[in-house]
């Protein structure tokens, strides 16, 4: 497998030696629903789980919940109500829709408010180590003396000081120094630890918990490319310079980010979709499908367009999967070939736009054979394969609409076959229009007639 590192700039590879692989991945800060932003994301790293696993590595996946932060308090009090009940309610919403999504959970789920003394022990370390100082109750981390800094993000101490400043009331050494410890304020959730009551800074609980989860050294650790300066930044300098090992992260993944009226996805610009706004409009399988037809580390413009596009690509998988075989075979399709290409794809950076394209290759040389009367069995195998990585469950809806739908389907089209016998055609192609039009799905072929619910 081989993944692109922000860090060095190049690909890194990774052996069967690294067991198990250890992946950290940013979790949402739960002050308001998730959105489609958030969705690729995850999207993206439960297939690069997904398939890793697939590839016979184990891998342990952390991912946070920021639970306690500005945002958070904000919208409590707009609410009149506690951060802890506006991050409970946000978080199950979280679990919901992301199920939904078919994302497989992570091994752990750490919330910052409940790794406190994890934090306060890391701070203190950092203290004592001269990397960060203690100023009227906040916590600073000293960025002059670690040497790497900015190199995540390509940047210069010297080129971000020149255009920093420090707001008035605010003790810093260095305009870039960066908070670990916040003062407590009245009314905001504290906690007590040796500078005063007070909660901890962002960047701090990420290094905190992935250390405790995962270790000094962990292998990947993703999140948006906006994570990059300053979050991923600060957790180099910390964790680095905390643990005293190097590297912190293998490699450093970052995915594009999502686009709507060409520009970002963003709460502050008011152009958010949220992902169960985005589910109403769609199933969880198109909506993957729909990111993962684009590069990871590519920007990606959501529009309801797009994502009918990929609406009608999972009705030609669903239909290759579906398809009978023949009663007189003369050989067999084995589709291996396809299946290989596809891994190969995969494993250059997890490239699922080429891997999605191969796999529609195997998709039209499924139905190809099936015209010429070959075994497509095997074939339909690797398919099913592919689906299993890219996390799709192809849920039949037809089965899920009600009870009653199978049977009725099932009884329309034993009498649409008898009109046919009796050449009674109009009557037969009324039938076949009607259940089209209500979104129905109908393939004639030689043993019958296959049919299913469109996707959407």
């Amino acid at each position: 497998m081989k993944l692109y590192n922000t860090l060095s700039g190049d690909v890194v590879s990774f052996d069967s030696t690294l067991e198990p692989i250890s992946m950290y991945v940013c979790g949402v800060t739960p002050y308001s629903s998730s959105h489609v932003g958030h969705a690729m994301s995850y999207v993206y790293f439960d297939t690069l789980r997904r398939f890793l696993e697939f590839s016979g590595f184990t891998v342990q996946h952390v991912q946070n919940f920021t639970d306690i932060d500005d945002k958070l308090i904000a919208a409590a009090n707009d609410e009149g109500t506690s951060v802890k009940e506006i991050a409970e309610r946000r978080i199950a919403e979280y679990f919901d829709v992301m199920d939904r999504l078919n994302i497989a959970r992570a091994n752990y789920y750490p919330r910052a408010t409940e790794e406190i003394p994890a934090i306060i022990e890391m701070i203190s370390g950092l203290i004592e180590k001269e990397y960060a100082y203690d100023s009227g109750g906040d916590v600073y981390y000293r960025v002059r003396n670690f040497s790497n800094y900015g190199r995540l993000g390509k940047r210069t101490l010297e080129g971000m000081n020149a255009g920093a400043r420090i707001d008035p009331g605010i003790n810093k050494e260095h305009p870039m120094d960066f908070v670990l410890w916040k003062e407590a304020k009245p009314g905001e959730p504290s906690w007590e630890s040796p500078w005063g009551n007070g909660r901890p800074g962002w960047h701090i609980e990420c290094s905190a918990m992935s250390l405790k989860y995962l270790g000094s050294k962990i292998d990947i650790h993703g999140g948006g490319q906006d994570l990059i300066f300053p979050h991923h930044e600060n957790e180099i300098a910390q964790s680095e310079a905390f643990s005293g090992e190097s590297p912190f992260v293998r490699c450093w993944m970052h995915n594009g980010l999502l686009e709507i009226h060409e520009s970002k996805m963003s709460k502050s610009l008011g152009n958010l979709v949220t992902v169960e706004e985005a589910l109403k409009f769609s199933n969880p399988d198109t909506i993957r499908l729909f990111f993962l037809s684009s590069h990871y580390r590519s920007p990606l413009a959501y529009s309801n367009e797009g994502i009918l596009a990929q609406d009608r690509a999972l009705d030609r998988i669903k239909g290759a999967l579906n398809l009978r075989n023949a009663d007189d075979l003369n050989s067999v399709f084995d589709g291996s070939e396809y299946f290989l290409r596809f891994c190969q794809a995969m494993q250059e950076d997890l490239n699922t736009p080429k891997a999605l394209g191969i796999m529609f290759d195997l998709v039209r040389e499924i139905n190809k054979s099936r015209d010429e009367n070959h075994s497509i069995n095997k074939g339909q195998e690797h398919l099913k394969k592919m689906t299993e990585i890219f996390g799709l469950t192809l849920e039949d809806e037809s089965k899920n609409v009600s009870g009653l739908t199978e049977p009725l389907v099932e009884l329309l089209l034993e009498i649409r076959k008898e009109m046919r016998v009796n050449k009674n055609f109009s009557m037969a192609d009324h039938i076949r229009d009607s259940l089209t039009e209500i979104g129905f799905i109908l393939e004639d072929n030689e043993s019958g007639t296959d049919w299913r619910l469109k996707s959407s």
